[in-house]
């Protein structure tokens, strides 16, 4: 992106703009009310506002971090730059008071303009405290944002200023987060990707077989992932145009490990067995928690080369999906039948101090760590039809459980966002398997897919 020296001069000289930003604003423990009006642009750019309001306000309201004022109650004057605040005088005038004042009642206010200038939307953007007696102290920040004049551009600023919102409440935008998924719209079981709001889904891999189980490494840098090898003579016969409803044409399940950045297939040695797939990758991104059926299934941790093979269970049961705590690096929760029915339990890294999690009812699978290190989401069929599951959250100090959904089809593989707010999860409360989010609480939810059946999601740190 080129911008001129004249225009880099007339930002600086603005009234009231600001290169930097403050540090965070301080919540009362209560959610803040945020006012954010639609913009207006002047020119090419006045096309591109539907696609640039629209993502502002969900991005701000779908972060769980505001209550987002009502548009019915704005105000009917709406400022566009500082200048426009004027001193009420004989009873006329836009202020602050008329955001923070009923009805509207916010507590924050988002505003500006966008302008197109060579081939470029420019957005000039502010975000005030509306509670501040004048718009010198009120101002938290304004900043220029600038991008390509089409619809990717229009999102890509208003999600940029979104996020230097959400800066300002110690909150993670989920901007640069990639959601990978396996997919069977194409006739086969293949890994796909989109960004966090369900737009830009692409295909990942096209290995025409069966792809599942997807794990991120925690860089973004590398993804994990089990596929049935086509056989040799299977891979050039147009009679098996279908392959991933015809196993006999399918090697025995292997771990593939492929770069974010390049694609690339990297080097991955498994071990003789009729199943391995991974599980997780440790904290600090140099080994691989797999799950085998070596030795009756077990968990082990391997280098990323699948070198340097560590059994970590014993048990002479199942023991699956095991997920390294992402805090502390030394606990893994993972699900086995030890105790009978498959349920949660932790250890250590080195497969002492077992502990059962779950209290034994139903079935429960899934595991997933929340970044905090302190609460994991999980399937369970607790309360539920047999066969089918909810999402569970559990605080697991306390054991305390939390559902977070209740009786719309079979709901699972639940897996954290980066930010610890949000999750994303498998359902078939719309008739096929889709990719679902919402936020930790219950609420927010959003459908993401719709082509195919998508299942098995993991929400990739700045993957791209």
């Amino acid at each position: 992106m080129k911008i001129t020296s004249l225009l880099i001069l007339a930002l600086a000289l603005s009234p009231g703009y600001s290169q930097q930003i403050r540090g965070p604003v301080v919540k009362n423990g209560e959610k803040p009310i945020v006012a954010v009006p639609d913009l207006r642009g002047s020119g090419d750019a006045q096309r591109l506002m539907g696609t640039f309001n629209s993502t502002l306000f969900s991005d701000l309201q779908g972060s769980g971090q505001f209550k987002m004022a009502a548009k019915t109650v704005y105000p009917l004057q709406v400022p566009q730059q500082p200048s426009d605040f004027k001193q009420p005088a004989n009873g006329s005038g836009l202020w602050l008071s008329d955001w923070s004042s009923p009805p509207a009642n916010a507590n924050y206010l988002a505003f500006g303009y966008t302008a197109a200038s060579n081939n470029q939307i420019l957005l000039y953007g502010w975000f005030y405290d509306v509670m501040q007696p004048n718009p010198t102290s009120a101002q938290v920040f304004g900043k220029v944002y600038v991008g390509t004049l089409d619809e990717a551009g229009a999102r890509k600023v208003a999600q940029e200023f979104a996020a230097d919102i959400l800066k300002q409440f110690g909150a993670a935008s989920l901007v640069g987060t990639r959601i990978y998924f396996v997919s069977d719209r194409t006739g086969h079981k293949e890994v796909w990707s989109m960004n966090y709001d369900g737009s830009d889904q692409k295909q990942f891999t096209s290995y025409r077989t069966i792809t599942n189980f997807p794990v991120c490494s925690p860089d973004g840098t590398k993804i994990a992932f089990t596929t049935y090898p086509l056989l040799a003579s299977s891979r050039n016969n147009p009679l098996n145009a279908n392959l991933s409803t015809n196993k006999e044409n399918l090697g025995q399940p292997q771990i593939y490990i492929h770069s974010l950045e390049t694609g690339r297939k990297l080097v991955y040695y498994n071990q003789q067995a009729s199943f391995n797939a991974p599980s997780d990758f440790t904290p600090d991104g140099q080994h691989l928690l797999t799950y085998s059926s070596a030795g009756g299934y077990s968990i082990f941790e391997t280098d990323l080369n699948g070198g340097n093979i560590r059994r970590i269970t014993h048990s002479g049961s199942i023991d699956l999906e095991g997920k390294v705590n992402p805090k502390t690096g030394s606990e893994i929760a993972f699900v086995s039948t030890r105790g009978g029915q498959p349920q949660i339990y932790r250890m250590s890294i080195d497969g002492t101090d077992v502990q059962r999690l779950t209290n034994g009812e139903g079935e429960a699978h899934n595991p997933s760590w929340n970044p905090d290190g302190q609460h994991l989401l999980f399937k369970w069929s607790r309360g539920f039809e047999p066969g089918n599951f909810n999402i569970f959250i559990m605080d697991v100090a306390t054991r305390d459980v939390v559902q977070l959904t209740h009786g719309a089809g079979k709901n699972e593989n639940p897996v954290w966002a980066p930010d610890g707010v949000h999750l994303t999860f498998s359902s078939t409360r719309s008739g096929k398997n889709q990719i679902y989010t919402m936020l930790a609480d219950g609420t927010g939810l959003q459908l993401l897919t719709t082509q195919g059946n998508n299942e098995t999601p993991v929400w990739c740190k700045g993957a791209q």
